[in-house]
């Protein structure tokens, strides 16, 4: 077709017209279009482009490898020869790998090579990108290295899924349907990333009230400004909070509350908290261009801290919502000696209980507590779905542990008279992986590993060891802790060496308000997506509001397999542009629900 493709004429085209229009989407392989068709009506492009990828992960092993071996080496003698498709020559091209230079050129040969050698199909990768602007050539080169070194199962699951990317990007370009809010997204994302705390620029860390915590807060204020919220402060914990106000002729209406966190762990990615931030301030400002108002008002808090990483406790900005800030926590101090009150003063903060305790809110005043996240994790990769509605966030426990034998000579002391501490925490960390496996849902993580004095001829006589464990239900959760815990009292009594044990955080678990979660489920069906339910491993600031309000999130896919706390956190400009649709959808329905005059107010 020489016009724009829609999902209309598609819906109502003979199965070989349509067939002729997107055969080509997927490489040499229009048996995914022929099988993806046979779920017409398509009620959104991002349904039809879960029926492809769904038609791939069906067609089973020996279909999947074809497809693979189906796609042209990147930079190749294909390339070199003139022989791809038009669709592959022109994504290359986009990437710059025409223009390669000599020495590029013979790198991506070299591993191509072996590549190849390696898993015995092409190395595959969206070229355009997560952007869809295009990679460079080096940052091509860097994807390319890294997979060397995957499994041949994980890489051939990698492919697949940059093979689902590259169809992506095609039937955006078949249906004339860019991700505009979603560009604008990953473009704010790449620019509130650039103020980090480390020396290098492309290291993305940011503490607490530091400096580029304090930059990434004047920066959120004033895209809030601009976005046309009614109101936009900063409270006593750094908090940013930003107000779009109901019609003045509905003073008693109420506020939907949403955001998330903007401070990271360090060597961080992009999204991680600040996802659910930016997508509702786009909404609002798509709201403000229309000039339309809600029955309600939507209050959105990017908070200060989450993460933990420059004092002992986490949730300080979110728990400022629910009055659950604890005047102990102003003393604590940081690896220099700083307490919390004089890091705040430090900044223009009060740093006093007093300022911290009028912030909380009246729950009255609030619907409830609504967060957009990136999932942090490899399901909704693993699934090929872009959304996924959060069931419950996880209870968890976690213990320092140290186990103390006796150290001694490596070559003298006989196996069985040995009391090796080591060797007992590793019996326990084989258990506990077992344990938590059998429940499905729960994880049990030894996180941190430690033998002071360790030598090479030296039998371990200590060892510490931290223990996370975490499960949807405080019930299953406690299950699990009293499995392992006795575990390892019994490993220690049979191996002879002492158990010292401290219990040093435990969180119960903060399930989804079911007429929230039902309002996130209704809103992927209408986008024609499957409803997938799953637990949150992870703890978010929607596990401190759970306290005083209803609450329950969506999260969005991250891409390189949904790894998080990694440089390597990604999401893609079409999955941020869905998130947006979702958060839109919700608004509506809900405005839906409280006035009879939506949407003419």
């Amino acid at each position: 077709m020489t016009a724009p493709l829609t999902l209309e004429a598609l819906n109502k085209a003979s199965h070989d017209t349509a067939l002729r229009w997107l055969g080509d989407i997927y490489e040499h392989s229009p048996w995914v279009a022929e099988q993806a068709l046979k779920h017409r009506p398509f009620a959104t492009l991002a349904a039809l482009k879960y029926c492809m990828a769904k038609a791939v992960e069906d067609a089973g092993t020996e279909a999947q490898e074809t497809l693979l071996k189906a796609h042209p080496e990147l930079a190749g003698k294909a390339m070199v020869a003139r022989t791809l498709t038009a669709a592959s020559t022109s994504e290359q091209q986009r990437a710059g790998l025409t223009q390669c230079t000599e020495e590029e050129f013979e790198t991506l040969q070299r591993l191509n090579l072996a590549y190849r050698a390696q898993f015995g199909f092409p190395f595959i990768l969206a070229v355009r990108g997560p952007r869809g602007t295009g990679l460079t050539p080096g940052q091509i080169i860097g994807h390319f290295s890294r997979r060397l070194h995957g499994t041949l199962q994980a890489e051939r699951t990698e492919c697949l899924r940059q093979v689902h990317r590259i169809a992506e990007l095609r039937l955006n370009e078949r249906f004339a349907q860019a991700p505009a809010i979603g560009d604008s997204l990953w473009d704010e994302h790449a620019h509130l990333a650039r103020h980090t705390q480390s020396p290098d620029p492309s290291v993305l860390s940011v503490d607490y009230l530091s400096p580029a915590h304090r930059a990434c807060a004047t920066d959120l204020m004033e895209r809030m400004q601009a976005a046309g919220f009614d109101e936009v402060r900063q409270d006593a914990v750094g908090n940013v909070v930003a107000r779009y106000h109901p019609p003045q002729d509905t003073p008693d209406a109420r506020y939907l509350l949403t955001g998330s966190h903007y401070d990271t762990v360090r060597d961080a990615g992009r999204y991680d908290g600040r996802l659910g931030i930016l997508v509702p301030l786009a909404v609002v400002a798509a709201l403000h261009a229309e000039k339309r108002r809600l029955p309600f008002g939507i209050e959105v808090v990017a908070f200060a801290e989450e993460e933990g990483q420059r004092f002992s406790a986490t949730f300080l900005g979110s728990a400022a919502l629910t009055g659950r800030f604890q005047r102990g926590w102003l003393s604590m101090a940081d690896k220099d000696g700083h307490t919390v009150a004089q890091a705040m003063r430090a900044v223009g903060l009060p740093g006093e209980m007093d300022a911290i305790a009028a912030e909380c809110r009246n729950p009255r005043d609030y619907l409830a507590f609504v967060e957009l996240h990136i999932e942090q994790g490899p399901v909704l990769p693993s699934l090929n779905l872009p959304l996924g509605v959060v069931t419950s966030i996880n209870a968890s426990v976690r213990y320092r542990c140290e186990v103390i034998g006796t150290a001694s000579h490596a070559g003298t002391t006989p196996m069985q008279l040995r009391q090796d501490a080591a060797a007992a925490a590793a019996e326990f960390m084989v258990f506990a992986e077992r344990r938590a496996t059998r429940d499905g849902d729960s994880v049990a993580t030894v996180g941190m590993l430690h033998v002071p004095s360790g030598s090479t001829n030296v039998v371990p006589g200590r060892c510490s060891f931290s223990i996370d464990m975490r499960a949807p239900s405080d019930e299953q959760r406690d299950a699990l802790s009293h499995d392992l815990i006795a575990e390892l009292q019994g490993i220690c009594i049979r191996r002879g060496v002492m158990l010292k044990l401290e219990e040093v955080m435990r969180a119960s678990a903060a399930p989804s308000a079911p007429a929230w979660q039902a309002h996130w489920e209704a809103v992927v069906s209408e986008m024609g997506l499957p409803v997938h339910r799953m637990p949150s491993g992870a703890g978010h600031d929607a596990m401190e509001l759970h306290h005083m309000l209803p609450q329950a999130m969506l999260f969005v896919r991250g891409e390189n397999n949904g790894i998080s706390h990694n440089p390597l956190e990604s999401c893609t400009a079409d999955d941020l542009d869905l998130a947006a649709d979702a958060f839109r959808r919700l608004l509506h329905r809900l405005a839906l629900e409280h006035s009879t005059t939506w949407p003419n107010t």
